[in-house]
């Protein structure tokens, strides 16, 4: 005799129902999962195209920088270990002759001396194409040229310059109202190309101009000579 708690096993009597399954039967077998790729979250890009031209534009300004940059750092060395400076100049003496005001029209002969100084002790300066004129306030009366030099090192050398003025154009007034006082003021100027050389090194060539105002010479009513009053005048040197 069967045991009546013992579980039914097989299949079910008809027109039992059949359990809902949710599953999703297919004809064939089940696709295979999809496949995954490590690199999915870091995916490769090709590089962007550079044109030659492009390259050769960045080499060629980036070798510019580095030139510029490797020859201002050359010449900053220079300069701290030769410290150049300008030369100076001065007018030790000054004199004039033959000195004669009629209407508006001046003539004269003068003879300036200048003292140029080489303070450098490592620097050597050539002066060439040296002109030099004479005026009184802004009209100028005479230019004359004077004769190249060269300086060595702490050196220095006497120039002298000689201006001669017939028939110039100037303020007769002023010049005589100065004369009631015992002295007219002239302006000095001089202009050179220098080259500063030191052993091998040898800067380009500059120009100088050296500003000397306030020429004074005694020069009293009715006199026709005059010499420097005062001392010595600095002048005012520069480069261009």
């Amino acid at each position: 005799m069967e045991d009546p708690h013992r579980p039914v096993t097989g299949y079910p009597a008809p027109g039992y129902p059949q359990p809902h399954s949710t599953a999703t039967a297919y004809p064939y077998n089940a696709p295979p999962p999809p496949y995954y790729n490590p690199n999915a979250a870091h995916p490769y890009h090709a590089p962007p195209y550079s044109s030659p031209r492009a390259t050769f534009l960045r080499r060629f300004l980036a070798a510019m920088i580095a030139f510029f940059i490797i020859v201002g750092t050359i010449i900053f060395i220079v300069w701290l270990v030769l410290r150049p400076r300008l030369p100076f100049f001065s007018v030790a003496s000054a004199s004039l002759s033959s000195f004669n005001v009629s209407a508006s029209q001046l003539s004269g002969e003068w003879n300036i001396s200048f003292d140029v100084r080489n303070p450098n002790k490592k620097i050597s300066i050539s002066y060439d194409r040296i002109e030099s004129s004479i005026a009184y306030k802004s009209a100028t009366l005479s230019q004359t040229t004077i004769a190249p030099f060269y300086q060595g090192t702490k050196n220095e050398t006497t120039v002298r310059a000689t201006f001669a003025a017939i028939g110039a154009y100037v303020d007769v007034v002023a010049i005589n109202a100065e004369r009631t006082r015992g002295s007219v003021s002239f302006t000095v100027k001089v202009f050179a190309r220098v080259s500063f050389k030191s052993g091998v090194w040898k800067a380009r060539s500059r120009f100088l101009s050296a500003l000397c105002n306030n020429i004074a010479l005694g020069l009293p009513s009715n006199a026709s000579r005059g010499s420097l009053v005062g001392g010595s005048r600095e002048c005012r040197v520069g480069l261009a």
